[in-house]
């Protein structure tokens, strides 16, 4: 079988003046660079970008992990070709003890709580990273992979929030070949990370099942479709449990609920009024509580009231109690008992 080579479109300075329109108003943009093609190509369009006018200020960061050995020679290396274009360059560094497990997993969020942390220092309101259509797909199939619904199958938004400073993602519409090319054209050489390649990750893992995927027709572009397709259904999704969630007066309920009332709403709005209550009284966000198991209790409570029977589960850190006269209660768990020591 012929493998498909990914076409690339020429990144001029008009396509750039469009990528990064929607930071023009931003206080401040702090570039996550790491050397690799994709931040190399984001630190020179937004270094060419604020050179065409009245742009916020720009500046770049490298965060070395101490993970490998090459990582402070890559992160000198972008200090220097930050410098050659006029931007600051600030390298930081994560200190401290590293995991021995989910290693890939915790240096991001290190990454993201010490980008956040030096954006506020300087006074800058976005952190801008170099995600592209390829992280998008490899993203959404990974959710899927892992059963995730809907909201999850957006894939990565363009703009979120995270430790209190704007994420942006403005290159999502781009290729990964769309940035080597870009990078090659403008005659910038760039780090290759030995992790990208190591199949004990499971991003690398899954970017080989996105390239074989590719080869069938479910490429980048097709999985973009089904991210976007995705994002409306959620968008009529939510607001629906929006409105279910003001007319049950669900925030004024003090953990005590109409079980009847609750499933008389279409599954799916149901499922997350049932999801943001055990999120919001176990203080825990409802993403981060897995999706079948929040199913699974749903389906027990329905069929428990349409039996009248009883029912009780713990969650996510939350006690869930139905009476056999269909009323709900969603209260904090208390905690656990320490076992005494053996004496």
């Amino acid at each position: 079988m012929l493998r498909r080579k990914p076409q690339t479109r020429a990144i001029d300075e008009a396509r750039i003046a469009s990528l990064l329109a929607p930071l023009a108003k931003a206080k401040g943009l702090l570039l996550a660079v790491s050397g690799g093609p994709d931040s190399t190509a984001l630190l020179i369009m937004a270094s060419l970008w604020a050179a065409a006018g009245d742009r916020p200020r720009v500046e770049v960061a490298t965060v070395d992990h101490g993970l490998r050995e090459e990582a402070r020679a890559e992160a000198e290396a972008v200090a220097e070709h930050a410098r050659r274009r006029g931007l600051k360059h600030h390298l930081i560094v994560w200190r401290g003890a590293k995991p021995k497990s989910r290693i890939q997993e915790l240096a991001r969020e290190a990454r993201y709580r010490l980008l956040a942390e030096r954006a506020v220092k300087i006074g800058a309101d976005h952190i801008v990273t170099a995600h592209h259509a390829d992280d998008q797909s490899e993203t959404v199939l990974f959710r899927l992979l892992r059963g995730s619904g809907p909201s999850g199958l957006r894939g990565m938004e363009a703009v979120t929030e995270r430790h209190g400073v704007k994420l942006a993602r403005p290159l999502l519409s781009l290729t990964k070949a769309d940035l080597l090319a870009f990078c090659r054209a403008q005659g910038e050489g760039f780090a290759e990370d030995p992790t990208n390649a190591d199949p004990r990750y499971a991003r690398t893992r899954m970017r080989r099942l996105a390239a074989l995927l590719a080869e069938e027709g479910l490429g980048a572009s097709e999985v973009a479709r089904l991210s976007r397709r995705a994002a409306r259904m959620e968008q009529v999704v939510a607001k629906a449990t929006r409105a279910a969630g003001e007319r049950l007066k669900l925030s004024k309920s003090k953990g005590v609920y109409s079980a009847n009332a609750l499933f008389g709403e279409p599954d799916e709005v149901a499922l997350r009024l049932l999801a943001g209550e055990i999120g919001r009284i176990g203080e825990s966000e409802p993403r981060r509580i897995r999706l079948e198991k929040i199913e699974s209790l749903e389906e027990a409570l329905r069929s428990s009231v349409e039996d009248g029977k009883a029912f009780a589960a713990t969650l996510a850190g939350v006690t869930i109690k139905l009476t056999s006269k269909g009323e709900l209660s969603i209260r904090k768990a208390p905690p656990r008992r320490r076992k005494p020591a053996d004496i």
